[in-house]
Formats: structure tokens, C-alpha cells, sequence
């Protein structure tokens, strides 16, 4: 059993880049901070895998867009600031058995698929995103709603749709148009000259770049735990008393936790009704993600989105046309992902029935590819991948501040209007942090 303290002033549940980040703050201010992580490793969802020939890779697809700021500014105030790398990407669309690129606003021009007034519609739909500044406006909108207004039925059909079928399934028409609107201004800012897509990663990747923070983390002041899964949070008298770890009791003065909203409404005791009903209201996809390593490339298209919810995957991302072959043995990694209900059949697949499912779709795209192309597959899960975006979610976005005095929640559910990323959580992790010190 690892040797807990009996007391800390501040327990920061869940070692992802929110925990990270929030500990850091804490710590950095001179701050009494134990951080419980209940894996192995730190990094949530940004976690990484060793494979059998010592290579650390990313466990789900990374990488970051050029105005994720919150996450460059943590690095380069721990000096790591010239390991982000920026680099251009080529992104890719399949439909119709065909293979369409769409790296720059030039290659929508060329997009056969729509005819010339449609091309441009959406052309136009996407800049129109990047100037929309009040997201407040859209809430009452859905995403089908606001794509058909300003892109028209074409590109809806053909492209938006099966895109939106492809990865919320029976909830696509659900979808806030937010969330839509957020993507598109997200990809439209992130260009460079000529329009093309520059994004960023880290020199030796989400491994390296978690290391570098716990050791910031660690530098600070700050106690961190592996293998340390709260079971339960304690309040007393509506404030909280600490947190059961391994059968310890760890006395706490203030606790911030930034497990997912599901697991923290299971672990905490002494939140109201009301609260606990309307963070109810915040449901979840969970996702599959396929880790292939391959002896050769399947095309030059870093991420290729599927636009067929037939498909078994919303996307085939390789890795290695983005961060070099050279960094992974010169084997190429792609992610085969799926988005879907933990319920779905699919979910409780092994890595190899995922593949095998999976390989009369990649056969159909790309016909050359062999099973004797793998060297080797890994599959990973999350029940709590991407919290469902619907209209008016400003309702029921949960506050970081609880109704427990002395308990904090920072998770991705709470970063609306803006998406899940690492830069996201990185940026709440702290201000729930400053919330705390402040209080």
C-alpha cells in the first residue's frame, strides 16, 4: 500500500491534464497538494502505451491546434516550450468509394462531389463560423438545423451528414449547433499560408510531454500517486472531510476532482439532489480505438474522415503522416476510431475482432492492404469519451464550484461552449485551481 499522508490541504482526484494542471497551480503557489491518479500512468485519455518493442505511443489520437494556448503557455513555463513542433497536416475524405482531398480552402474548390454552387456555400459556411463571436445565438439551433440554413441540403447530404450519423449514431440530430460551429472555427484558425492546416505535437510525443509536466508538478511541491482509485469522497455537515483511497482515509481541507461526471457522481456523498439531477442530464459516448502498426503506409492522408455510418469507424488517422516513421521504428500507426453507446456490440470487442470486423471496410478503401502488412494491434476504451453537446447545454453544464464547501469539479463536460482537448483541460484544471486558492 503506498504510503498516503493522513492530511493534505489539497487533494486533486484523477491525474489527467486537468489534475496535472490544477496541481501545478496549486503547488506552484506554495500549496500542500496530494494528486490520486487511479492508473498506472498519468495522462487520462492523452495516456500512452508501451508495445512489445519498447515503443511509447499515443493510446488515442493527439495533436494540437495552433490556438490552443493554454496549453503552450504551461509548457514554455516549464521550460519544455521548444518541443512543440508545428507541423501541416493533409486531411482526406472518403465517400462514395472515393478519396478526396481537403487540406486547404483550394481542395473544397475542387471537391467533385458537390457541384460548384455547393462547394462554395460551404465554403462560405465555414468562414461564416470563424466570425461568429456571440455562440450564444446558436444554443437554440441544432447543428442539422444550422448547416442546412447556411451550406444548404447538398452538403449536408453528402458531406455533414453521414459525418454527424457517422459519429453520434441516433444522436446526430441532437447535437447542439455549438458544437458544430466550434469545429469549424477550431479547423479555420488553425491555418497557415496558402490556408492550409498547421497543427502541433510534441517532440517525442503525449508520453514525453506528460512526463515534463509531472516532473514540473513534482518540482513544485506536490505528492502524486499511481494505482490510487478514490472510492469515495467524504463530506461531512455539507463540507468536505477527504477522500478513501486504498482503504486510506486522507484528511483534506479542499478536494478537486476531474474524474468524468459519472464516476465523481458515484464517488461523492452529500451533494444536493437538485445538483446531482441536472449533471444526470449530461450524457456520454464511449469510444473504441483500434492501434494498428503497419509494415507499410496507407496513403499519404493523415486524417482521412469517413463519411459512411455504415463504416465500423468515423476515421482512419495515421499517425506517422503527421509525427515521422522515424520516431516509431519505421513502422507506420494508425487509429481505426468508433464513437458509440458502451451498449453498442462493438464496444466489448477484442482488438483482434475490432480488426477483423474492421477489415472489409479498410480492404474497400484501400485494396492493396494486407492482413500480413500488421505487426501488431492494440485496442483501447473509454466509457466517458465525449460528452453529447445538445441545445441550450449552458443549462445543464455543470459550475466548478459544488454544492459541498471545500469540493471542486473541473472535467471535459465543463468546457463548453469549446470541445475536449488537452488545451481545454489544462486551462479549467488552473482556474478551478485559482477558485480554490481564492475561496
Amino acid at each position: 500500500m503506498s504510503n498516503y499522508p493522513e492530511f493534505a490541504e489539497y487533494v486533486v482526484v484523477g491525474g489527467g491534464y486537468g489534475g496535472l494542471a490544477a496541481a501545478y497551480e496549486l503547488a506552484k503557489n506554495g500549496e500542500d497538494v496530494v494528486l490520486l491518479e487511479a492508473e498506472e500512468e498519468l495522462g487520462g485519455l492523452a495516456g500512452t502505451f508501451k508495445t512489445s518493442e519498447g515503443l511509447r505511443i499515443d493510446k488515442f489520437y493527439h495533436h494540437w491546434f495552433t490556438s490552443d494556448k493554454d496549453i503552450f503557455l504551461l509548457l514554455k513555463e516549464i521550460g519544455c516550450e521548444e518541443k512543440i513542433v508545428f507541423m501541416p497536416s493533409v486531411t482526406g475524405f472518403y465517400w462514395a468509394n472515393s478519396i478526396f482531398r481537403l487540406a486547404s480552402p483550394f481542395d473544397l474548390l475542387k471537391f467533385s462531389a458537390l457541384s460548384f454552387p455547393a462547394r462554395v456555400r460551404t465554403g462560405l459556411m465555414v468562414l461564416a463560423a470563424r466570425w461568429i463571436r456571440d455562440w450564444q445565438k446558436l444554443e437554440e439551433q441544432t447543428a442539422v438545423e444550422w448547416i442546412l440554413k447556411y451550406a444548404g441540403r447538398e452538403s449536408y447530404e453528402t458531406i455533414w451528414k453521414p459525418l454527424l450519423k457517422g459519429k453520434f449514431g441516433e444522436y446526430y440530430q441532437d447535437l447542439s449547433a455549438v458544437w458544430f460551429w466550434n469545429k469549424m472555427k477550431l479547423r479555420g484558425s488553425s491555418r497557415g499560408k496558402g490556408g492550409k492546416e498547421l497543427l502541433a505535437y510534441y517532440r517525442g510525443g503525449f508520453a514525453e510531454a506528460t512526463e515534463d509536466i509531472k516532473k514540473a508538478v513534482l518540482k513544485a511541491g506536490a505528492k502524486i500517486f499511481l494505482n490510487s482509485a478514490v472510492k469515495e469522497i467524504k463530506v461531512q455537515g455539507n463540507r468536505v472531510a477527504g477522500v478513501i483511497v486504498n482503504n486510506a482515509f486522507i484528511k483534506a481541507q479542499k478536494v478537486i476532482a476531474t474524474v468524468p461526471l459519472p464516476i465523481f457522481l458515484s464517488i461523492t456523498s452529500g451533494l444536493s439532489e437538485e445538483w446531482r439531477k441536472k449533471c444526470e442530464q449530461v450524457k456520454y459516448l464511449g469510444n473504441i480505438c483500434l492501434v494498428l502498426r503497419l509494415k507499410r503506409s496507407l496513403s499519404s492522408t493523415y486524417w482521412l474522415n469517413v463519411a459512411d455510418p455504415d463504416f465500423p469507424f468515423v476515421g482512419i488517422i495515421e499517425h506517422t503522416n503527421f509525427d515521422l516513421p522515424q520516431y516509431y521504428k519505421g513502422q507506420h500507426i494508425v487509429y481505426l476510431s468508433k464513437y458509440l453507446p458502451v451498449t453498442n456490440f462493438i464496444y466489448n470487442f477484442t482488438a483482434e475482432e475490432f480488426f477483423n470486423f474492421s477489415f472489409p471496410y479498410i480492404k474497400k478503401m484501400f485494396p492493396q492492404f494486407s492482413k500480413e502488412w500488421v505487426l501488431g494491434m492494440d485496442l483501447w476504451k473509454s466509457a466517458y469519451s465525449q460528452p453529447l453537446i445538445t441545445k441550450n447545454y449552458s443549462l445543464i453544464k455543470p459550475s466548478f464550484t459544488t454544492p459541498v464547501k471545500g469540493l471542486w469539479l473541473t472535467t471535459m463536460a465543463q468546457v463548453y461552449p469549446e470541445d475536449r482537448g488537452t488545451s481545454y483541460a489544462v486551462k479549467n484544471g488552473r482556474q478551478t485551481a485559482r477558485l480554490a486558492m481564492e475561496s
